[in-house]
């Protein structure tokens, strides 16, 4: 768990308040299915970066959710002991979140999706990127590069996340255009680059000559099976291999040629949930600070009320591959 402790003090005169008042700090909670990874990682800092948490508007708490359906659980039943004023919640699996989803609903705090998706009818919104168009894009740039012919592998995340849902999906909408390619594996590494390079290097060794092509449905995993085939003596460049997120290793990937990728807006998507979440807790009336509603001028904040925010896509290319990377330093 990593907290923020910028929360500005309540005066005595409104210490024994029980209300709500406007210029106390909120309790925020981020529940966040884990923090292995770089993207994760940067959706977190972007969270902890909000000018609300930075000027002191809310005290923001991450959660390291460990990949663990029950961790978050558990770490709901915390939030909700404690008495949090919202959570933005980032579930590890699409059913399993929903118990906790109604636990805090019963407990009158607002819960507001972001990133990955979870099966409840209770969230106050969600506000994150279309998966089923990503998972499309990236087999589309595969199939592409091979020519709509030959055989490709399929890097899962992990089984039950919204995210490897709707990727694949997209992934399978992209190959029901080309009947002559064969999947020839497909399996979770669970967003790991370990996991994913240990696949890798079994699959290349059952198809010396068979595999044309990656999908992987995020960059770590993309990553691990580009160092498989580096390890295999193999050249990167005989593959078409494609990652979803945008990660920096990625970015230095695409800029020399080893792969595709599409940029998921981890800061957008985290600071548009904080500051719907700050709407939720104040019941209405927040003026959004995020810079993303400026950014994507056809994301309409209005005023807080709309049940879904879509977080465009960026295709990462050669163009905009070197400004991509100046931004991370």
């Amino acid at each position: 768990m990593k907290t923020l402790a910028f929360a500005v003090a309540a005066s005595t005169a409104l210490a024994g308040s029980t209300a709500l008042a406007q210029d106390d700090p909120l309790k925020i909670g981020a529940a966040v299915y884990g923090l292995n990874a770089e993207f994760m990682q940067l959706w977190s800092e972007a969270a902890e970066n909000h000018p609300a948490v930075q000027s002191g508007e809310v005290d923001l708490t991450v959660f390291d959710g460990r990949y663990d359906a029950l961790v978050q659980q558990e770490q709901f039943e915390t939030m909700i002991t404690q008495g949090f004023d919202a959570i933005v919640f980032v579930p590890i699996d699409v059913e399993a979140g929903a118990t906790a989803v109604q636990q805090a609903a019963d407990a009158g705090i607002p819960v507001v999706g972001s990133n990955t998706r979870v099966n409840s009818d209770l969230l106050t919104a969600y506000v994150g990127s279309d998966d089923v168009q990503s998972g499309r894009m990236e087999a589309e740039a595969v199939l592409e590069k091979i020519g709509c012919e030959g055989g490709v592998v399929i890097l899962e995340g992990p089984i039950g996340q919204s995210a490897q849902i709707q990727r694949l999906e997209g992934n399978m909408q992209a190959l029901e255009a080309c009947p002559d390619v064969e999947v020839l594996e497909q399996q979770t590494a669970n967003w790991s680059r370990a996991e994913a390079q240990t696949l890798m290097e079994n699959w290349l060794t059952a198809h010396p000559e068979g595999i044309d092509g990656i999908i992987a449905q995020n960059d770590e995993m993309a990553l691990g099976a580009i160092e498989a085939i580096k390890a295999a003596d193999l050249d990167v460049a005989d593959f078409a291999i494609a990652g979803i997120d945008g990660v920096t290793d990625a970015l230095v990937a695409v800029q020399n040629g080893e792969m595709t990728s599409i940029l998921q807006d981890a800061k957008g998507q985290a600071q548009g949930a904080i500051d719907v979440a700050i709407n939720a807790a104040r019941e209405g009336g927040h003026e959004p600070l995020a810079d993303l509603w400026q950014q994507y001028p056809d994301m309409e904040w209005a005023d807080g009320a709309k049940g879904e925010y879509e977080v465009p896509w960026t295709p990462v290319t050669e163009e905009n591959v070197g400004e991509l990377l100046e931004m991370r330093q």
